[in-house]
């Protein structure tokens, strides 16, 4: 297995070659780095790349797949990420919860705004009509906002996902691949959404967070306004890992254990709905 000092060092090495790079090479370099991670694809899983709504997706299938579908949601700070870096998480998220996943291509900052981003969520959503929504990171943001727009609730899996009320009072110390001023400059994607709670994103939500997170003190603050409002949340927290750790799930024994904890309550949740 791979230690979580190993991960650290890899990862920032490479998020290191991506300073002053052009957004395209960085995007790939960014992609190329997060696949390093990935475990191989389960056996007869059926992938395939395509355009819904005029937005860029991939469709993960298992062997055995139950009715419906769940869409996914990567993170990468708005600037980066796609189906392509976070392909291991979402081929994992399909083996476990026994159904299809839609993965959204949405379009990125700089060249596009926030608004832009969730806009290609929702015109992926109104397609599939999924069962739940899953957002990693920026992805856990876009999810909370895409809930408030679809006409159907439907519970949420948030991992390590920015929260509303988020400032320099509230986020935690600095860790390793992450530190506050990277959270803090989020804020010129989306201002509109940080400062305020806007309350429970959804009824029914999951919640993945780590341990050493500048993210995870404003979530679990989030948690426990969103279940004083009457949600239920479940929470777990992986001890001793880091922002970015989702990515190498399959060989961090921690992080593989919280993910196994996190998809299993997600299923049992979509299953009662």
């Amino acid at each position: 297995m791979l230690t979580i000092s190993d991960f650290i060092a890899r990862f920032e090495e490479g998020l290191d070659s991506l300073t002053g790079q052009p957004w395209p090479e960085a995007r790939e370099r960014y992609d190329a780095l997060c696949r390093g991670f990935a475990p191989d694809d389960p056996p007869g899983m059926h992938i395939i790349d395509e355009r819904c709504s005029g937005v860029g997706i991939r469709r993960f299938r298992p062997v055995e797949a139950h009715s419906g579908k769940v869409l996914f949601v990567h993170g990468g700070g708005f600037t980066i990420g796609s189906v392509r870096s976070h392909h291991g998480v979402a081929a994992s998220l399909t083996e476990r919860l026994g159904r299809e996943v839609v993965s959204v291509d949405y379009r990125l900052a700089p060249e596009v705004g926030y608004a832009e981003m969730l806009a290609d969520c929702r015109r992926v959503a109104e397609d599939v009509v999924p069962l739940a929504l899953v957002g990693d990171s920026a992805g856990g943001r876009l999810v909370q906002d895409l809930a408030a727009q679809l006409s159907t609730a439907v519970p949420l899996g948030l991992i390590y996902p920015p929260v509303d009320g988020i400032d320099v009072t509230t986020l935690g110390p600095d860790a390793p691949l992450l530190a506050r001023a990277d959270i803090l400059s989020l804020a010129e994607w989306l201002p509109e959404t940080m400062t305020a709670d806007s309350g429970p994103p959804a009824a029914i939500i999951e919640v993945l967070a780590v341990e050493h997170d500048p993210l995870t003190q404003p979530l679990e603050a989030a948690v426990s306004r969103w279940r004083h409002a009457g949600s239920s949340v479940g929470y777990r927290c992986a001890p001793g890992m880091v922002h970015a750790a989702l990515h190498a799930h399959a060989s961090l024994a921690p992080m593989q254990s919280a993910w196994q904890e996190f998809c299993q309550a997600l299923k049992d949740r979509i299953d009662a709905s």
